[in-house]
């Protein structure tokens, strides 16, 4: 995080820490390190003088958390946590007002387009953190890659995202072991966690087409023993609208992924359009995280159209951004408390 320092009349500007697991290291421009131990909540400069912090830099490494934590009590508890997309700044307020309403802990899932599109994955954790700060958010947030490219992880981790998921659902099994074994052992070491898939989930997610396949249990087994902190397996699963011929969930697969994964959360993609007693099932099954996406761009696309086919933005200061969005960000709000509900997080924050 970027910070500054007020030390008499002496300036340090944009002076980057990084967190350890004691204490926060600050690189000082002369190479030397200060050190900001969490008991003294104070820097002891390189020259020996102790320098005071304001406690916000060490508030600012509470905000964005990991999703392992949050997962593991919603497997024990029975219930998922939604991951919901973010493609903006309208996005990421509703989600997080939504969250904040019901007590639900909640995972803020980027693509790569996504964060291409939020002009780079730095740019989308500033937007994030500040949101946390300025609207007061008490519940746990995770900040998520999702089907993150091997480079787009590495790119979200040293950005400051909470967590990831490497998608090698399109690599051989060997090589999706060996990519995702580099990628747990770094991003544990950082504190971050780390998601993998096997079996490819259906429908297109920025570019990447799936034909919906059913994930063998022994190579999902292969992948969660390599210590990743939830796992993706592909059980006929689509991203975008379900067709009219789908075949519905394979609750036998997603049986015997469980059986062989034990306590692992598991993840299902592809939450839109999936009938509620499935979602139930798939819970009971060991589901705990689910992702959420295209439903939100529908209601979102829905309240603006009636809004501009109203006439609206011709009346006044209609044609306002921020009056022409709100019924869009409004709607995304309710269309996720709405799946909070049905997953059961509602309250889960306390």
């Amino acid at each position: 995080g970027n910070c500054i320092l007020a030390v008499g009349e002496t300036r340090v500007a944009a002076l980057r820490i990084a967190r350890t697991p004691d204490a926060l290291v600050a690189p000082w421009s002369s190479g030397q390190d200060a050190t900001l131990s969490r008991s003294n909540q104070g820097f002891d400069s390189p020259g020996g003088q102790p320098i005071k912090a304001f406690n916000r830099e060490v508030e600012e490494y509470k905000m964005l958390v990991s999703a392992t934590e949050m997962l593991k009590k919603a497997k024990a508890g029975h219930y998922a946590v939604g991951q919901f997309n973010i493609n903006d700044l309208e996005w990421t307020k509703a989600v997080l007002t939504a969250a904040e309403e019901l007590r639900s802990p909640v995972i803020l899932g980027v693509s790569e387009g996504a964060g291409k599109y939020m002009a780079g994955y730095r740019t989308v954790v500033g937007m994030v953190n500040g949101m946390i700060k300025e609207m007061d958010i008490s519940v746990p947030v995770a900040l998520h890659l999702d089907h993150g490219s091997y480079e787009g992880c590495l790119k979200c981790i040293d950005a400051g995202f909470s967590s990831v998921m490497f998608d090698g659902s399109h690599y051989p099994i060997e090589e999706n072991i060996e990519k995702t074994t580099e990628l747990v052992k770094l991003c544990h070491g950082k504190g971050l966690s780390i998601e993998a898939e096997v079996g490819s989930i259906g429908g297109e997610e920025d570019g990447v087409v799936g034909m919906g396949e059913c994930a063998d249990p022994q190579e999902c087994k292969m992948i969660a023993d390599l210590g990743v902190d939830f796992l993706a397996a592909g059980i006929g699963n689509i991203h975008g609208k379900y067709p009219a011929n789908w075949k519905g969930l394979s609750f036998e697969t997603l049986a015997a992924v469980q059986e062989l994964t034990g306590e692992l959360p598991l993840v299902l993609h592809g939450g839109t359009g999936i009938p509620d007693d499935m979602i139930k099932k798939a819970i009971d099954l060991g589901v705990s995280k689910i992702n959420v996406n295209t439903e939100c761009q529908l209601v979102f696309a829905e309240a603006t159209r009636k809004y501009i086919e109203a006439g609206k933005d011709l009346e006044g200061k209609g044609y306002d951004p921020r009056k022409l969005l709100k019924p869009g960000a409004d709607a995304i709000v309710e269309k996720v408390k709405e799946k909070m509900i049905l997953f059961g997080s509602d309250g889960k924050a306390e």
